[in-house]
């Protein structure tokens, strides 16, 4: 996990973020800009891991 410096969140903040964003996953089209760079770093992250999966089993 890389962690995204922001001044804004402390480390559980940024921790829960990550949670959601995973449990509330959507694809990147459907992403809003707007949303917190935590939120949008896990989502792509999550994409990273479902492909590195994808390409083992393949």
């Amino acid at each position: 996990m890389e962690r995204i410096m922001t001044a804004d969140i402390d480390l559980i903040e940024e921790l829960r973020l990550r949670r959601w964003a995973r449990e509330n996953y959507v694809s990147a089209e459907r992403r809003e800009s707007a949303w917190h760079p935590v939120v949008l770093d896990e989502m792509k992250s999550k994409e990273r891991d479902q492909s590195t999966v994808f390409a083992t089993t393949a």
